[in-house]
């Protein structure tokens, strides 16, 4: 959504068509409260859940919806607008309601993240700038719930910052990854811009630009204390051998954390260095791993019981690559006071505003229902009231730590074959309640469908 301190090309993140029909219904008169719903339409072969991310931001840019001088000038050189359109987008603030499900919910297809009531104008401004913030960090989050899941409770590093796709992935990335349970993040700007703990270890090339590798490690060490050593440079056990050697060296003094394994045979490694470590007295000093791993490499490591206490995870994570994109929808599900619906083959959408119920039983949820937005469940609702009027309500206000913990303990509810990394058979069921399917019949026949 445009913001007022932004440059114009940020100003004008919507797709043109946003706009083009934004001036139609201003000129047909249609200014009515429009509800639209954004969700995924279905799941992705290896994912049997999602994790909803990326509402603060969402609702940061409904907050700043603005035109400046510079974004008006651009759109009267299109020649497409009229001036009373124009005079319209000047005065324009986001005036309506969202509500939405809290960052760090599980959610499942066709189910909705967010849904947005406002005049049909602002509404339809909104549609691209919501998708992509939300869409991109529920596909970052998703992927890394699934890492750190693998990782069964050792700490989880993002190393992605580098291979990321630009620098707002990167910093929004890690938010989401943090969200999810990653520990800490490499990039200092997320660290700095949302208060995740940073952490980091040494590169290659500064035992490579030393003429000694154990000149290095000793140098290194000696400056940083409680460091993380990368012993892989040349040949890693050997590089083990001069931590040891180290160890010898500066006595009460070694405060080594960790050696870090980043190539090779990465559970051969890690048995063969625990070997020497613990034959050394060093058995404080854990075994760090990186180097191309993702959700499938780390549960075949720990299933051959190698002794890795924790992972640094890069690109893998950083574009989801089994899993980069989600078949995410913005539909108008309502105007005028009727339920607005959708006939196209594999993209149905169902009228009305709505709330998904999560039917739980001792703590585990069993079950979702999608049903109409006032209907009364037995479940849990899942949609609250996050803005009012264009303001922001408490429950919309981001608090990473409770997105967090809340991720934590929604996902620990969930059944074990929804959270196991293959796909869950069957998968986790979401039915519609009865009120929802008599309201899409009265559409269609309002339609003669």
């Amino acid at each position: 959504m445009p913001t007022a301190n932004d440059e114009p090309s940020a100003l004008l993140l919507v797709d043109l068509y946003e706009l083009t029909m934004a001036q139609a219904y201003l000129e047909e008169e249609m200014v009515g409260d429009a509800a639209f719903s954004l969700f995924v339409r279905r799941l992705p072969p290896r994912r049997n859940y999602l994790l909803a991310c990326g509402l603060d931001d969402a609702l940061r840019s409904l907050e700043r919806l603005a035109f400046g001088s510079d974004a008006l000038d651009h759109l009267e050189s299109l020649g497409l607008f009229s001036e009373r359109f124009l005079a319209y987008l000047e005065q324009l603030r986001f005036s309506g309601d969202v509500r939405a499900v809290p960052e760090g919910t599980p959610v499942f297809a066709g189910e909705p993240i967010l849904e947005l009531t406002a005049p049909l104008p602002e509404a339809q401004l909104g549609e691209t700038v919501v998708m992509n913030q939300i869409h991109l960090q529920t596909v970052l989050a998703s992927k890394a719930a699934r890492i750190v899941g693998a990782a069964r409770g050792r700490p989880v590093v993002d190393f992605g910052c580098r291979r990321m796709h630009g620098n707002d992935a990167a910093s929004k990335g890690a938010r989401a990854f943090f969200i999810a349970g990653v520990r800490a993040t490499s990039n200092v700007a997320a660290g700095a811009r949302y208060g995740i703990p940073v952490a980091g270890t040494m590169a290659h090339s500064y035992v490579q630009a030393h003429d000694d590798e154990y000149d290095a490690l000793r140098r290194f060490a000696e400056r940083y204390p409680e460091t993380t050593l990368l012993v892989d440079t040349y040949d890693t056990l050997a590089g083990v051998a001069k931590v040891v050697e180290l160890a010898r060296e500066l006595g009460p003094g070694f405060k080594v954390r960790a050696v870090r394994l980043d190539s090779g045979d990465l559970g051969e490694l890690a048995r063969g260095t625990r070997r020497m470590l613990d034959a050394a007295g060093l058995a404080s000093v854990e075994i760090f791993a990186s180097g191309g791993l993702d959700e499938d490499a780390i549960a075949a490591l720990l299933a051959r019981g190698a002794p890795i206490d924790g992972f640094g995870v890069g690109s893998e994570m950083g574009v989801a690559r089994d899993a980069p994109v989600f078949d995410i929808a913005y539909k108008l599900v309502a105007y005028g006071g009727r339920g607005r619906i959708k006939l196209s083959p594999d993209k149905e959408v169902l009228p009305g505003r709505k709330q998904v119920f999560r039917v739980e039983q001792g703590g585990r949820a069993v079950r979702d229902v999608l049903g109409c937005a006032d209907e009364q469940h037995g479940g849990r609702p899942l949609l609250v009231p996050v803005m009012k009027e264009g303001a922001r309500l408490p429950a919309g206000r981001a608090d990473l730590m409770a997105a967090r913990e809340r991720a934590r303990r929604e996902i620990a509810a969930l059944p074990d074959r929804i959270r196991d990394l293959t796909p869950a058979d069957p998968p986790y069921p979401v039915e519609r309640s009865t009120a929802l399917l008599r309201s899409r019949a009265e559409a269609r026949r309002d339609l003669g469908a």
